[in-house]
């Protein structure tokens, strides 16, 4: 009678647990159990741990931007610009003429501007006061046209955006009186008509 060799018995014990398969299948070999796992890198476009803006995008909630304060207006109204525009005596007059026709061109209203003359008066001042006082600082307190006033007048006269003087002759005490009221006067914007030496002699002295 052959002999049947005998198989090697293994011992349950030393084979660890197994998994008894379901369904025929064999079981997963079981993984071990992860341990913590390492922060995943940030990704290109998305933002990792919040961090602080940059000074580029802070600025403009830190630092508000500068503006005027308080006294810059009443700064502006006191000094208005000055153009000077060279003129003799005789041309002075024309040379303000000029200077109107061109604030009305650039859209200044008529009501914005203020003509000093030094010496003879504008003829439209001429026409309107041979109508009375009265009726010519009527149409200065409208205020909807050009007004023209002599030196004497401008103490009376109302502040308007322009003041334009015509030094065109007079004493040079109409001149010294007549540059530091109408600079009073102006706005924004003072033209003076005449000898710029002159001019800068009263206007240096009396600003």
């Amino acid at each position: 009678m052959p002999l049947i060799p005998e198989e090697p018995q293994i011992h349950e014990s030393a084979q660890g647990p197994r998994a008894t398969p379901a369904s025929g299948r064999t079981a997963p070999t079981p993984r071990p159990v992860p341990g913590p796992r390492p922060a995943a890198p940030s990704r290109p476009g998305r933002p990792g741990p919040p961090r602080p803006a940059p000074p580029v995008q802070r600025a403009p909630r830190d630092v508000a931007p500068a503006k005027p304060g308080p006294a810059t207006p009443a700064a502006t109204a006191a000094s208005p610009q000055i153009q000077l525009i060279p003129a003799s005596a005789e041309g002075a007059l024309d040379a303000a003429e000029e200077a109107v026709d061109l604030l009305l061109d650039s859209g200044r209203a008529p009501g914005d501007v203020l003509v000093i003359t030094t010496g003879a008066q504008h003829p439209w001042a001429e026409h309107e006061l041979s109508f009375g006082e009265a009726s010519y600082w009527a149409q200065h307190d409208a205020g909807d046209d050009v007004f023209y006033a002599d030196a004497s007048a401008v103490s009376r006269a109302a502040s308007r955006p322009v003041v334009v003087v015509a030094v065109n002759g007079g004493p040079a005490s109409a001149a010294a009186t007549a540059l530091p009221l109408a600079h009073s006067r102006a706005g924004a914007l003072l033209i003076v008509c005449g000898d710029p030496q002159q001019i800068n002699s009263v206007l240096g002295a009396g600003v």
